[in-house]
């Protein structure tokens, strides 16, 4: 089954054409990586994806739906949520009241004051299963203020789950991240899979092979070939363009 169909999608900046007829069928559960080289259009095809670029030619499908022209907080409340640029983290909170905060906003739940918020059965649970499943529990009652800038990244997936979404954007989530913490980051990811429909676009080609059930490679706006890890590496036109460069 399809989670999300994306057929013709073109972006336009004057006579620069940054998309250019891009296609994909993300499946149901997969986890599906876009790379490609530095200015191939990736940042620009998930900026269409999640709303916060309206395309100039092309429709998105998201199951059944058309949110072509659907705005950033419809395609959210919908379950198409993009990760670590979704929200703002509030430093002064705590990590769970950021979650809090994150769920309650996904179900449109009016303004309250704080404390009664944090008393939302549903929200509050909704809250702590993403803490859980980010991997925060020992910072869960810690400001978020005073966390470590892979930990910070990981309260922005945990704000994302939060919101119970059904598809994820994810957008570099590695980057800027050691060694270490990107190893962390990709197991974390590795466990979400088969939970989450994942469309990822990263830097980090070590986590892409280790966690993509296939790959679209993006070159000059299109998508030049789509298949397997293994499809992908022993693919001559996408080795001679892509894996040889060192940078995406």
């Amino acid at each position: 089954m399809t989670a999300l169909s994306v057929q013709g999608l073109v972006k336009r900046y004057g006579a620069l054409l940054v998309t250019d007829q891009v296609s994909l069928d993300i499946r149901d559960g997969e986890l599906h990586a876009v790379i490609g080289p530095n200015g191939a259009g990736k940042t620009t095809l998930i900026n269409q994806l999640s709303g916060e670029l309206r395309a100039d030619e092309g429709r998105i499908r998201f199951h059944d739906a058309d949110v072509t022209t659907h705005a950033v907080h419809q395609r959210a409340r919908a379950g198409l949520l993009r990760s670590y640029q979704i929200t703002s983290i509030f430093e002064e909170f705590t990590v769970t009241e950021n979650a809090v905060l994150s769920a309650l906003a996904a179900r449109q739940h009016p303004w309250r004051f704080w404390r009664p918020m944090l008393d939302d059965v549903q929200a509050r649970s909704a809250a702590d299963a993403a803490v859980i499943a980010a991997g925060l529990v020992a910072q869960a009652q810690a400001p978020a203020g005073e966390l470590a800038y892979g930990q910070r990244r990981q309260l922005e997936l945990a704000m994302a789950l939060a919101a119970q979404p059904k598809f994820l954007l994810l957008d570099e989530p590695m980057a800027g991240m050691s060694t270490q913490e990107s190893a962390a980051v990709t197991e974390l990811l590795r466990s979400l899979k088969g939970k989450y429909t994942i469309l990822l676009v990263e830097h980090d080609m070590d986590a892409v092979f280790a966690l993509a059930d296939r790959i679209s490679v993006l070159v000059y706006g299109r998508v030049m070939f789509t298949g397997t890890p293994d499809e992908i590496r022993q693919h001559p036109e996408v080795r001679a363009v892509y894996l040889g460069e060192e940078s995406v």
